[in-house]
């Protein structure tokens, strides 16, 4: 039996992604996000012969956008809720894979991938560090790892990460309560906290006005679907942790990879390493 693997966030995965399935994100919102995440990743690197391995796929919202551009896609996760959401959205696409399978029992060869990434996923894991393990010893020497991991402010003033311990106390409370009343209640919190915070900051951009200290200030370019999802995705799960930079240094570094590169822009902490040689 896994061991790298909360049973309740994972059905908690599950229920976010067949009710979020992503089908009512505009297209070219999807590339802005899309763009976010990978900016520093090596596409260089990549191309119709490559194969590569995306590990928590959930809705599979990346790896459509990933597959066009690669020879084969293994989509890993989990939660065979998700996996199935995944299945559907990205049935017009051949080259993917599908495995229902946690971090720790990965069902690739060692040393076999051209890439990986795993996006906002080994936060939500017991382990991260061995999750990261997991991914890396998939890969092929030199071959690139892009990871995002929830971030521990480290990079925001003290008020802005009490504002946050007293957010994460709702979120204990709110990822406890049964499907209907969380998905109810996150999305009142995207009507009540994200919505207006992304409208402030959306005022101040236009007046050139800095928005980097105001809470949710990402939002202000995505629409109220998205806030919706990432609410749920906050609030609705039971097991999160977060780290700093040089905490997602180390343990990128443990992991055996080697030339890691930070985006210092939003998301964060969102890095890209190469397997070591």
């Amino acid at each position: 039996m896994s061991r790298n693997l909360d049973q309740k966030t994972v059905a908690g995965f599950g229920d976010e992604w067949s009710h979020f399935k992503q089908d009512e994100l505009s297209q070219s919102e999807h590339e802005r996000l899309f763009q976010r995440y990978f900016s520093n990743f090596p596409w260089h690197l990549i191309d119709a012969h490559t194969t590569g391995f995306d590990l928590g796929c959930g809705s599979g919202r990346w790896a459509k956008l990933v597959a066009q551009r690669v020879g084969k896609l293994h989509c890993i996760d989990a939660s065979e809720k998700a996996l199935a959401v995944a299945k559907n959205n990205l049935s017009q696409l051949s080259n993917c894979e599908f495995h229902h399978s946690s971090v720790d029992a990965i069902p690739l060869t060692n040393n076999s991938m051209d890439f990986g990434y795993s996006l906002g996923v080994l936060h939500h894991v017991p382990d991260t560090q061995a999750g990261i393990q997991a991914c890396v010893d998939k890969l092929k020497p030199g071959a690139p790892f892009l990871l995002y991991l929830y971030y521990a402010l480290d990079n925001k003033p003290l008020w802005f990460r009490w504002l946050w311990r007293a957010s994460n106390l709702a979120r204990i409370l709110i990822s406890r309560f049964p499907h209907g009343l969380k998905t109810a209640t996150c999305n009142l919190i995207a009507l009540t906290v994200y919505l207006p915070l992304a409208i402030v900051a959306r005022v101040l951009q236009t007046m050139k006005i800095p928005t980097r200290l105001i809470p949710l200030a990402s939002y202000s370019d995505t629409s109220f679907y998205t806030m919706k999802t990432d609410a749920y995705d906050r609030f609705g799960t039971r097991l999160e942790q977060r780290f700093t930079q040089d905490e997602m240094r180390k343990m990128m570094k443990n992991s055996g990879l080697e030339r890691i590169q930070f985006n210092e822009n939003i998301p964060y902490w969102c890095a890209v390493g190469y397997k070591k040689s």
